[in-house]
């Protein structure tokens, strides 16, 4: 299979490509990626030196770079995204700019070429929030309701790929997941942010009463969902990814301080962001019982092995470190 796999040098998109490499090693893979703050071809580059990975330089919102990369594609899995939520509060038009712009561009040269699978991966931010109390989940059949203009973003981008579902028959298909983690991740989000301040000896910042719950899923465990559902899926449905890993973020602080040998006094109690959505909760049977998909991975473990990849790349995080927006 001819893969086009837009971001593929970001968190997920690069454990996308070796989670690929290793299952499918007869596809072709290409990777489209701007190299944006949030981008790192050295995350990717034994796959480019092996010739796995074609990589491109360029952008989803300029339709002459799209129609270029996507040329004699089977399939798009569109992962390219503005996605930290802090940064969205601080200036929203990127968001809007890469998110709607860029997935709108996809989208029109996806029909143009007649493209066999177009797969969008969302978050499930856009559901809005439950109550802390509430044994309600998200599933497919959820109302949108995004808190932030990073949620409002990507949910206009799942109207988009709907719509060219329905109006041009464009086979799509949609993957909403929670919280993911593991290596490569940028350290603004709070797993290797936190990870990292403690090895550089510095205290952890919590949001709030730390009391928020979120769904939280190892990102090689998201990767395979995600090419579960690409081949798999079926045209026009979404799909929602989960862990099963609900917890809150004093919890997972805690969790994440006792594996690194750390007691409660490095927590650093900081005021709540604005609009913090107060908890997410997947219901992902759909994806079980349809597609006989499930994760591999328990949280401990997972989080341990995260923990150790930090420690031994810190050539790769430190310099990232320093740009880090400080919390609200």
């Amino acid at each position: 299979m001819r893969i086009l796999v837009t971001g593929g040098a970001g968190f997920i998109g690069s454990n996308f490509l070796y989670y690929l490499k290793a299952a499918h090693p007869d596809d072709e893979i290409r990777c489209l990626d701007l190299l944006t703050y949030a981008g790192h071809l050295e995350s990717i580059k034994p796959l480019v030196d092996q010739k796995y990975v074609t990589f491109i330089r360029a952008d989803i919102r300029k339709s002459t770079d799209v129609s270029h990369a996507m040329k004699d594609a089977d399939a798009v899995v569109h992962l390219a995204a503005e996605s930290h939520v802090d940064r969205s509060i601080h200036d929203a038009f990127p968001f809007i700019e890469t998110n709607v712009k860029g997935t709108m561009c996809l989208l029109e040269e996806a029909r143009r070429n007649d493209i066999g699978r177009f797969h969008h991966v969302s978050t499930d931010e856009v559901f809005g929030s439950l109550d802390i109390n509430s044994s309600d989940k998200f599933s497919e059949k959820s109302c949108y309701s995004p808190r932030s203009p990073y949620a409002a973003s990507k949910a206009a981008s799942d109207h988009l790929v709907r719509a060219y579902a329905n109006t041009y028959g464009l086979r799509t298909t949609i993957s909403n997941c929670g919280n993911n983690f593991g290596p490569y991740q940028h350290p603004e989000k709070l797993i290797p942010r936190f990870i990292t301040l403690l090895l550089a000896g510095r205290k952890v910042p919590l949001y709030g009463d730390g009391l928020n719950i979120r769904d939280w899923i190892y990102v090689e465990d998201h990767c395979s969902a995600i090419d579960t559902v690409m081949r798999n899926g079926r045209s026009g449905e979404t799909y929602l990814v989960s862990g099963r890993n609900e917890i809150s973020n004093r919890a997972l602080t805690e969790k994440l301080l006792s594996l690194m040998g750390h007691g409660s006094s490095m927590i650093e109690r900081v005021a709540d962001r604005p609009g913090h959505d107060r908890k997410y909760s997947i219901d992902d049977s759909k994806l079980r019982n349809e597609l006989g998909w499930k994760p591999r991975h328990s949280l401990d473990i997972s989080l341990n092995e995260t923990i150790n990849w930090y420690r031994d790349h810190r050539n790769w995080w430190e310099a990232l470190a320093e740009n880090v927006p400080p919390p609200f």
